[in-house]
C-alpha cells in the first residue's frame, strides 16, 4: 500500500508553498481516486501519461497498477518532491503543452484546469492516445461532452469529431485541499475514426463560434485563417466555393447546427472546390 492522498499532500506542503497561479487544488478523496483508476481500466501493457501530478496522489495509484507511466509537471519544486517520493517515476519537467510526449495509449490525469482546452487539442493531435480519463471543472465538462444544445460551442463540437465523451463521477469542492469554489467532473474520452472532411469542418466550427451571434453566411464568408493547411485549399478557392453553394443553414447561427450539419457543409464545400 502507498502513502495515501492526505499524507502526500501534507508532505508536499511542508516543503512547498501553495501556488495559486498553477491552479494547485489537490485532490484528497480516496473514493474519487478509486473511481479514476476503475474508469482507466489499466493493464500491464498500457503506456499512460499523467499531466500535472502535483503531490502524486494519482501517480501513486498509477504506479501500483503496473502500467508504464510518464508524468509531466511544470513546477520545479514539485518535480523535486516527486523524484524524492517516486524515484523510479519517468518524470518530464516542463510545460505539457510544449514538451514532446512519449508514445502512450492513455491519458489519466487530474489536469490543471487553466490549460484544459489547449490540452484537449494536444491529446487529439497525439494519435497514439485512444482513451482518456480526466478530472476537469464541471462547466468545462459540460462544454466538452455537449449533453444539451445550450452547451454547444467550438470545443465540444470539434472534440465530437474525434472522440466519444461521457460524463462520469461528479466531484464536490470538499474533495480538494484547499476547496475550490466550483464542482468538478470525471470525464472519459474514447477515440473514434474521424469522419471525412473533419479538418475542414473544424475550421468552419471555430470560425463560426468566434462570432456565435452572427449568421453563418456572414461569419463564413471569409476564409478561415488556417485553410491553406488543408490539402487543395487556399483563401480564393474557399471564397469561390462558399459563394457557389446553396445551403439553407447558412442563414442560421452556429448553435443551431448539429454535428452532421457541419459535416454536410464541409462536404458541399469540398464538392464545390472539386
Amino acid at each position: 500500500m502507498g502513502h495515501g492522498a492526505r499524507v502526500l499532500i501534507d508532505r508536499l506542503r511542508m516543503r512547498h508553498n501553495y501556488v495559486k497561479s498553477l491552479g494547485q487544488h489537490f485532490l484528497n478523496n480516496e473514493e474519487v481516486l478509486d473511481e479514476t483508476i476503475l474508469l482507466a481500466d489499466i493493464s500491464l501493457d498500457d503506456y499512460v501519461i499523467e499531466i500535472g501530478p502535483g503531490p502524486g496522489v494519482l501517480t501513486e495509484r498509477l504506479i501500483e497498477s503496473g502500467c508504464a507511466l510518464t508524468a509531466i509537471e511544470i513546477d520545479p519544486e514539485v518535480c523535486e518532491f516527486l523524484r524524492d517520493n517516486f524515484p523510479k517515476l519517468n518524470l518530464i519537467e516542463g510545460d505539457a503543452l510544449k514538451e514532446k510526449w512519449p508514445k502512450a495509449n492513455k491519458v489519466v490525469a487530474n489536469i490543471p484546469y487553466q490549460i484544459s482546452s489547449p490540452l484537449i487539442e494536444v491529446i487529439t493531435r497525439t494519435k497514439s492516445i485512444d482513451y482518456v480519463v480526466i478530472l476537469v471543472q464541471e462547466e468545462f465538462a459540460e462544454r466538452l461532452v455537449v449533453e444539451w444544445e445550450s452547451d454547444r460551442g467550438s470545443l465540444g463540437m470539434c472534440t465530437m469529431l474525434d472522440w466519444d465523451c461521457t460524463f462520469e463521477m461528479r466531484v464536490g469542492p470538499h474533495c480538494f485541499s484547499p476547496s475550490p469554489q466550483i464542482h468538478s467532473r470525471l470525464v472519459t474520452m474514447k477515440r473514434k475514426e474521424s469522419p471525412v472532411n473533419s479538418k475542414l469542418a473544424k475550421l468552419l466550427i471555430r470560425q463560426a463560434f468566434a462570432q456565435r451571434r452572427k449568421k453563418l453566411r456572414n461569419t463564413l464568408s471569409k476564409a478561415p485563417k488556417r485553410i491553406a493547411r488543408i490539402s487543395g485549399w487556399h483563401a480564393k478557392v474557399y471564397r469561390d466555393a462558399i459563394q457557389s453553394i446553396d445551403y439553407d443553414l447558412l442563414e442560421e447561427r452556429p448553435e443551431d447546427l448539429e454535428i452532421e450539419d457541419w459535416l454536410e457543409l464541409a462536404r458541399l464545400l469540398e464538392d464545390a472546390r472539386e
